[in-house]
């Protein structure tokens, strides 16, 4: 019990350190001039209900059913503490690794294929959905932003939208990644295990938005006019769309990293097409690193695996 609870919280402070800078990181980059508990409050309340919602309607289970093919495993050993640990290590580089790659694998390494092949696919939509929808946009709408710093009453409106859409996304990614975390847990939570799991995730959420998100923020603030409200709004709610459909396709667990670069590289390709007529080699090169950093996460996840197998004498 003790390795459950200290893989659950080991697991819950790298997956929100890692991934939730998916979901809040242009949140966070367009909203430096509020204090970081009115940000957390917002984005904790969601978790909230998020989480109790899916405990209601999923008897006890707050993964969404994501983790049916995820038992608990027999020999519960010091050897799971592995991956949250090397995680937490690999975020502190600012390095974007998928925490179900490298979590959910030492559960049940035989449905990584399928993990892979949906991440893979939400890679390809996300990336694809950003380039129709930027070349159709940047002209009258990203070129607009870049130009025309926005005024004071003009930021109030877009506040409220980005507001209401990173509400939306955050609540899509943390179905999909509360099975990252809880994996640790029993399948099906009582009261008080909901009660200390959802305290210790608001902690550990309190710590990230006091930091501002740490190393792996530096890839929102690398890419074009992402602090923007306009443009952070615009990116949010294309990224919420894309879960929504993964949600809906199917409950096989997936890398929402995947998908957030996939969008940021779609994006990114098509702005600097509009605008300057052609990509640049620096461009490539950029989203080029981002993703080899995505897959050097997916290597690190097999390797693991492997050494797991060794530490445990076969046995998993």
């Amino acid at each position: 019990m003790i390795v459950a609870w200290l893989g659950f919280i080991l697991a819950g402070y790298a997956v929100v350190g890692n991934d939730s800078i998916q979901t809040l990181g242009t949140f966070l980059s367009s909203n430096e001039d509020r204090p970081w508990y009115i940000l957390w409050i917002f984005a904790g309340s969601i978790l909230t209900a998020t989480l109790v919602y899916g405990w209601v309607n999923y008897s006890g289970d707050v993964s969404y059913s994501r983790l049916s093919k995820y038992p608990i495993p027999e020999n519960f050993g010091w050897a799971y503490l592995l991956p949250p640990l090397t995680l937490m290590v690999l975020t502190r580089t600012g390095i974007p690794v998928s925490t179900s790659f490298l979590i959910l694998t030492f559960f049940n390494p035989k449905n990584l294929g399928s993990m892979v092949t949906k991440s893979l696919l939400g890679y390809a939509v996300a990336f694809g959905a950003a380039i129709v929808v930027y070349i159709l946009i940047t002209k009258a709408v990203e070129k607009r932003f870049i130009e025309n710093p926005i005024k004071k009453k003009e930021k109030q409106v877009w506040s409220v939208l980005q507001w209401l859409s990173t509400g939306f996304l955050w609540s899509q990614w943390l179905i999909q990644d509360f099975a990252n975390i809880y994996v640790y847990l029993p399948r099906s939570l009582g009261g008080l295990e909901l009660t200390i799991s959802l305290i210790i995730l608001l902690s550990l959420l309190a710590y990230i938005f006091y930091g501002r998100g740490g190393a792996i923020q530096e890839i929102v603030k690398a890419k074009t006019n992402t602090v923007d409200v306009r443009s952070a709004t615009i990116i949010d709610f294309i990224y919420g769309l894309v879960l929504l459909y993964f949600k809906e396709l199917n409950n096989v667990p997936m890398s929402t990293t995947w998908v957030f670069l996939g969008l940021l590289a779609g994006r990114e390709i098509a702005v600097r097409y509009r605008l300057e007529k052609k990509v640049v080699g620096k461009t490539w090169k950029m989203l080029g690193m981002d993703l080899a950093k995505v897959f050097f996460g997916l290597v690190v996840s097999i390797a693991l695996v492997f050494i797991m197998r060794w530490l445990t004498g076969g046995s998993i």
